[in-house]
């Protein structure tokens, strides 16, 4: 273009911006978005239609908060570090809401699990978040700048055996955020757009943050139909609580919950649970078993990793039924009743994580619907400020917590009331 003093586009330049702003405009003038700071207040020049339309901008900052496992020791601790660059198929999300988890946690304590898990230090722990996609790469295609979306944490590698015949979720090449990369407990988070879910936006982001979670427990009941079924579930943690929601919004006709923790099974009884068993004071086989004619469940799903509660769960189970091992003991090596799953003739699955993306339809449809309701579970919204007093709740005993929602922003802790 001609440097034209009587060019119209420029006549308007002048009117409202310096003469570094207007020689920029020159020289960019026809692309369709036009980038400038102005002094103390950053703005955007748009090109729509020939039309220059001038809007406020917030700069990207150059560092961000994270909470990082620096040592191969108990805790984890705060620091300004860069904000993650891009590559050409990522996009970069400012986190909105991040709940914390038991694998989290396991982190956090630096337990055997964690010892043997755990390879990069230092790095960002966290992995259940939503937040709003700020950046996109050149090969994203997906989605645009300002969706607001959650995070598959299993990261596929896209060409194993696994990922080409539909089960991206156990790739051989498997990769978790927050274990094996930079996690969510940051201000801002980068990860590819094949993990990517686009949210329904009526949702709180304390509800959308726990939809990783929460596709866990529907993986776990929902693998086989639960409908008319009698359902135990062994772990009163918050995938625990929300299987119960799930096997009852699902059509299961018994629905019994064991834990350990008062307050917990209280929130099971919230959820739908027909029969809340404290095992530190009931014989939960016997009481099963005595509730289903002597038989035992059609379905026992373990989540707690805790050894006995796993062999009492196959010493529950009917023959022929169907038992789910979800609860990440804390040691690999756990005593076993072989002996009994072999003369059971059931079905015996492992679960790991949810499958992608078909239970990504199945949380966001049951969320959206109303038919599951999740308020009991969430119990406590905090800023990630205040990390170690959550970390603290949710390791003592007796708990008074379910799930917890960190805040990078703690202005922004919302008081929901959906789902």
């Amino acid at each position: 273009m001609q440097d034209n003093g009587d060019d119209p586009h420029k006549q308007r330049a002048r009117k409202c911006h310096n003469r570094k702003e207007y020689d920029l405009i020159s020289r960019r003038l026809w692309q369709s978005r036009v980038e400038i700071y102005s002094g103390q207040n950053p703005c955007r020049l748009l090109l729509v239609q020939g039309r220059l339309r001038k809007e406020t901008y917030t700069p990207m900052p150059e560092t961000m908060i994270a909470l990082r496992k620096t040592k191969r020791a108990r805790g984890a601790e705060l620091q300004e570090i860069p904000i993650p660059e891009i590559k050409p198929n990522e996009v970069l999300i400012k986190v909105q809401a991040s709940s914390l988890c038991g694998t989290d946690v396991h982190i956090y304590e630096w337990d055997g699990w964690a010892q043997s898990r755990v390879k990069n230090i230092p790095y960002t722990v966290g992995h259940e978040t939503t937040g709003i996609v700020v950046k996109k790469g050149s090969m994203v295609s997906r989605v645009e700048d300002g969706a607001v979306v959650s995070v598959e944490t299993h990261i596929p590698c896209m060409h194993c055996k696994q990922c080409m015949t539909g089960q991206m979720h156990i790739c051989h090449n498997l990769k978790i955020l927050g274990v094996d990369t930079d996690g969510a407990f940051a201000e801002y988070l980068a990860v590819p757009e094949i993990v990517l879910w686009k949210n329904d936006t009526s949702i709180p982001p304390e509800y959308l943050s726990i939809q990783e979670p929460l596709g866990n427990a529907v993986h776990a009941t929902l693998i086989e139909p639960v409908h008319g079924k009698s359902v135990a579930i062994l772990g009163d943690g918050p995938i625990g609580l929300f299987s119960v929601g799930v096997a009852r919004a699902s059509g299961a006709t018994q629905i019994f919950l064991t834990g350990i923790e008062p307050f917990r099974l209280n929130i099971g009884k919230q959820m739908g649970a027909d029969r809340i068993i404290n095992v530190a004071k009931e014989d939960a086989v016997q009481i099963i078993k005595d509730a289903t004619g002597g038989i035992g469940a059609d379905v026992v799903i373990e989540m707690s990793g805790v050894a006995s509660a796993m062999q009492n769960g196959i010493a529950m189970l009917r023959r022929g039924g169907r038992y789910c091992f979800f609860g990440i003991f804390k040691e690999n090596l756990v005593p076993t009743p072989l002996n009994d799953i072999i003369f059971n003739g059931g079905r015996f699955y492992g679960i790991n994580g949810r499958l992608m993306m078909d239970t990504w339809f199945t949380v966001s449809n049951l969320l959206s619907s109303g038919r599951l309701d999740v308020r009991p579970v969430v119990t406590h919204k905090m800023p990630l400020a205040n990390f170690e007093e959550a970390f603290e709740m949710m390791i003592e005993s007796p708990k008074k917590v379910g799930k917890i929602v960190f805040f990078p922003d703690a202005a922004a802790m919302t008081n929901g009331n959906h789902p």
